[in-house]
């Protein structure tokens, strides 16, 4: 269609110059020439620079997009690290030892129970400090203690209370307290910068009594090493800021404990993430940022334009000037030269350039494949015919290109939402892990790393993003074994495959995502029976068709319509309660890889339990080149 277009293009370009050349010689008239000016240059200037002017932001916010995921990529692995040192202290508090040691005073017992105290909370200190993310643990307690003096790993209480933290501390009333970022010195070491998850500690014996204060340090470079993997642009701004808009940590020193710019607060206290463009300093900022749950605190990356995509203002620069160059060369002087070296014979030889245009719309082809069959020619009037050559060999061009973009466009759209997977699984499963190991004397950990890497194996699949459906079902087996493992005796499940299926390729991942919904939000939260998730799949003429039902808690159905047509931006809930994206994904997916026809319904209904259907087209190991789909 597009290049029919230009063909007719074409000849309402020559069919004047056909009328016109009628004498033997002629001018350019003067209405022409402003009617080629006005109807044709300005226009397509303007286009030409809405095209790059358009092209420059849809650059821009890709090169934004990609930070933005690589900053909630560096802020989960920041909350990891700062939720292990809560842990940490968590399990220091639940020391059985550690408050009746606190509220022993001077008074009560002698210096040998006292020295006793002291062996035993040092075993313990030592034990925390054990951890490669813990740089000290200090404990601050009564003055009158005899190891206040310490000033190792003991100090007195009263040393810390001119602290700006202090009150926050008590305030917390036995909470985490995260210090943010400052420079310490103790005894006997150089200076050290530090934060620190801070804790009260009650007496036992007297609950309104403050015996203590736990502090657990780490080193700035826990921080600073994680965000220097950030691969930002040079002046990008990566920092650390508190829900009252005070900076927690800076690569410059003097910017901690600043504030920072109310318009920047203004964007990061809206959402738990996002991305926000303001004007500061009279110049375009972005500021892209996410949260940290054990904290609340916002990751911040902030940068004007010009510090954000360099790159991306680079090569938007030079493409506009390349485009003009041919712009320029292709509306004005082309034409002006073409015209200023007509001579005798022109309307003869524009008459046969038109018969072979009409020639070859008549023949009903897509394509003009070019002048060639013409009778050879000498002299000027060759360039013209040249010229209209490459004017429609440049239009297919344009065309085969476009369609080609659209096609990447495509694929990258498929392999960016295959893409998302959901990392809570991991964490949670080797939780459980470490939790039978720590439980159950270790009897149990060889089934269930066997699970996982068979879990692994499956999933990624050497990089190809296509399996066979038995490959599929048996990722959705080994996935519910491992969650079998985990909530025991909690549900039972029943894998109904027929014949045949190894024989059909799919993409894979699309039946984890339901099993997890189906556990997680409908079995889980049934209390009240035990649950049972049943998986069918059966090959019904061309098309493949699985089903996932559950007897879980059900849903509404405003709901179950919902899941399919809103996208979700959140990434699952630190429990490791699933994706809140999951349906939504499989459905888009499905889309992207089989066409409009396929996807995914819900039937559901309150207390009964869900149903997800799944309809694919069927295809056989030959039928797609899988290979080409590769993550």
């Amino acid at each position: 269609m597009a290049m029919r277009k230009a063909v007719n293009a074409v000849k309402r370009l020559l069919e004047p110059l056909e009328r016109s050349l009628s004498f033997r010689r002629f001018s350019i008239p003067r209405p022409w020439l402003v009617a080629y000016l006005l109807l044709i240059v300005l226009p397509a200037g303007v286009f030409l620079y809405g095209y790059y002017e358009r092209s420059a932001t849809i650059l821009k916010n890709e090169v934004v997009r990609t930070m933005g995921q690589a900053l909630n990529q560096a802020g989960s692995n920041l909350s990891y690290r700062l939720e292990r040192i809560e842990d940490i202290s968590n399990a220091a508090l639940m020391n059985a030892n550690l408050h009746s040691y606190l509220s022993i005073s001077s008074d009560d017992e002698s210096i040998g129970t006292q020295i006793r105290v002291i062996e035993d909370l040092r075993y313990l200190v030592e034990t925390v400090q054990s951890n490669s993310d813990v740089f000290r643990v200090r404990l601050f307690v009564d003055k009158s203690k005899l190891y206040a003096g310490e000033r190792v790993n003991f100090f007195a209480l009263d040393s810390l209370m001119g602290r700006p933290w202090f009150d926050t501390i008590i305030a917390g009333n036995g909470g985490i307290v995260w210090t943010g970022v400052y420079q310490e010195a103790f005894l006997g070491e150089d200076d050290e910068t530090i934060l620190s998850a801070a804790r009260m500690l009650r007496d036992p014996g007297d609950y309104d009594k403050v015996s203590g204060v736990l502090m657990i340090d780490v080193k700035q470079s826990l921080v600073s090493n994680i965000l220097s993997e950030l691969q930002f642009s040079p002046g990008t701004e990566v920092y650390l800021v508190a829900p009252d808009g005070s900076v927690v940590y800076h690569s410059d020193p003097l910017r901690i404990g600043t504030q920072v710019d109310p318009a920047v607060q203004d964007v990061i206290v809206a959402g738990s993430e996002g991305t926000a463009s303001i004007r500061l300093d009279n110049e375009r900022h972005d500021v892209l940022y996410t949260t940290l749950p054990p904290t609340g605190w916002k990751l911040v990356a902030q940068g004007s334009e010009s510090q954000l995509s360099p790159a991306t203002v680079k090569l938007t620069r030079q493409s506009e000037r390349r485009s003009l160059i041919e712009y320029v060369a292709l509306f004005l002087i082309l034409p002006f030269v073409l015209l200023a070296i007509i001579v005798r014979g022109m309307n003869r030889r524009v008459n046969q350039v038109i018969t072979v245009i009409r020639k070859e719309e008549k023949e009903g082809k897509e394509s003009v494949e070019g002048l060639h069959e013409l009778p050879a020619v000498s002299g000027d009037f060759h360039m013209l015919e040249r010229s209209v050559d490459h004017l429609i060999l440049r239009v297919r061009t344009l065309v085969e290109e476009k369609y080609s973009a659209e096609l990447r466009e495509r694929e990258a759209q498929l392999q960016a939402l295959q893409a998302q997977i959901n990392p809570h699984f991991l964490y949670n499963t080797l939780d459980t892990i470490n939790w039978i190991a720590i439980g159950k004397g270790a009897t149990d950990i060889s089934g269930m790393i066997d699970s996982l890497a068979k879990y692994f194996r499956l999933s990624l699949n050497k990089g190809k993003s296509v399996v066979s459906a038995t490959d599929e079902l048996r990722l959705a087996e080994v996935y519910l074994e491992i969650q079998q493992s985990r909530f025991l005796g909690s549900f039972d499940f029943e894998v109904d495959a027929g014949k045949g299926l190894e024989e059909y390729r799919m993409p894979k991942l699309i039946l984890q995502p339901i099993v997890e919904n189906a556990l997680l939000h409908g079995i889980r939260k049934a209390k009240d029976r035990k649950g049972r998730i049943i998986i069918t799949a059966r090959a019904e003429g061309e098309d493949l068709v699985f089903a996932v039902s559950d007897n879980g808690i059900g849903m509404e159905e405003e709901l179950t319509r919902r899941l399919l047509t809103e996208e979700r931006t959140g990434t699952g809930d630190p429990a490791g309660n699933g994706s809140s994206y999951g349906l939504y994904n499989v459905n888009e997916r499905i889309k992207l890889y089989a066409g409009e026809g396929y996807g995914l319904a819900i039937s559901s209904r309150l207390g009964a339990g869900t149903t997800v259907s799944v309809r694919l087209r069927a295809e056989f190991a030959d039928s797609r080149d899988s290979g080409n789909h590769g993550g």
